[in-house]
């Protein structure tokens, strides 16, 4: 066992511990699975991908929950999340609680593969008038006795998927959306959370605006956590982005961020390993599950990108994870590369032990 400030504060965990990036599949029983994959994942409400009415919504969510946390349990992992199953998208939930932003009459913004896409208009000052996510953390704390982590879509992101009409200032919009992050990410540790984690995939898309002040609007969003963080960035979806590059735009950078983990993919895009060595002081995710894929991995496979990923970064920082995207695979998929995931960490766990 190691007990490390970098994987997380007040939790043991096993050397090359396992994760799941955040979701995981919903059951087709609670969502209509070719609306989900028929467009990119919204920005405003999508009411229309639940096949549970309003009524008994939050209690089929339930379900669908403790069915992905036991998967997730079963296939062996160290931490497990809720898997997203109460979303539409990995940041609408968030997104669209807060005041100061009309999701009535959206407005429309190039997405990341150019095409248009419906997205929430900022037409006041932006608050967070409630908690979105402490039930969730609550849930999630009650049915597993591992180690928890709650991801929650990080400003910079949010401020580049909406029409400004308020702050006129790019900057200005992305610290009023840290400002609200910040607000729930010490909600959702004081509710039980073991890691937070802050989604920024659109830092690789927009690596010039990012630059100028998403490590800054990160570390607003972090402040006074009291528990382990993490930042995670990506390329897309397998589902949607099947080329992708093998480096990124925007990475080194984040080793100035005060999130003590960074999660990146490096199965699909069979990224240079090499950049890991820029991340000097974080525990790193290192996505070893491609979703492109539509067979699972051996764990000799997992196992061997172990190895490639320890050749630039000590075992002691490293957590074993997926790349991103899971939610889109059918849960017979993601069970065996989740399941094969742990069985290829822990080959690798004893030859470093022997």
């Amino acid at each position: 066992m190691i007990a490390s400030a970098q994987m997380g504060k007040n939790m043991n965990l096993a050397l090359l511990p396992t994760a799941p990036v955040g979701s995981y599949p919903q059951p087709d029983w609670l969502i209509d699975r070719s609306q989900l994959l028929g467009h990119g994942p919204p920005r405003v409400r999508a009411r229309d991908i639940w096949r549970i009415g309003d009524d008994h919504l939050e209690a089929a969510q339930d379900d669908a929950t403790i069915v992905a946390v036991r998967d997730m349990e079963r296939a062996g992992l160290d931490i497990v999340t809720d898997g997203e199953i109460r979303r539409e998208s990995y940041s609408n939930r968030f997104a669209t609680a807060l005041a100061g932003v009309d999701i009535d009459t959206p407005g429309e913004v190039v997405n990341r593969s150019g095409g248009t896409t419906y997205v929430p208009r900022v037409t006041g000052a932006l608050r967070r008038t409630r908690p979105v996510q402490v039930r969730d953390v609550e849930f999630l704390r009650a049915i597993t006795d591992r180690p928890i982590k709650m991801t929650v879509p990080g400003p910079f992101t949010m401020s580049v998927q909406v029409v400004d009409e308020h702050y006129g200032d790019e900057e200005a919009l992305a610290m009023a959306y840290a400002d609200a992050v910040n607000e729930e990410v010490r909600d959702l540790f004081a509710a039980g959370a073991d890691i937070v984690q802050l989604d920024e995939p659109w830092m690789q898309a927009r690596p010039e605006q990012a630059k100028r002040y998403a490590v800054k609007a990160i570390n607003r969003a972090l402040q006074g956590a009291t528990g382990a963080t993490a930042v995670h960035m990506c390329f897309g979806y397998a589902n949607m982005v099947k080329d992708k590059p093998d480096g990124y735009s925007f990475l080194p950078e984040l080793d100035a961020t005060d999130a003590d983990q960074i999660s990146i993919e490096t199965a699909q895009p069979q990224l240079d390993l090499s950049i890991l060595e820029t991340l000097g002081s974080k525990s790193i995710m290192v996505g070893v599950l491609d979703m492109a894929d539509p067979a699972a991995e051996t764990p000799e496979i997992v196992a061997e990108r172990i190895r490639a990923a320890l050749e630039h970064v000590p075992a002691a920082r490293v957590i074993v994870a997926p790349d991103c995207g899971m939610k889109y695979l059918s849960r017979e998929l993601a069970f065996a590369k989740l399941s094969a995931m742990a069985a290829g960490a822990e080959i690798v766990r004893r030859e470093i032990s022997d």
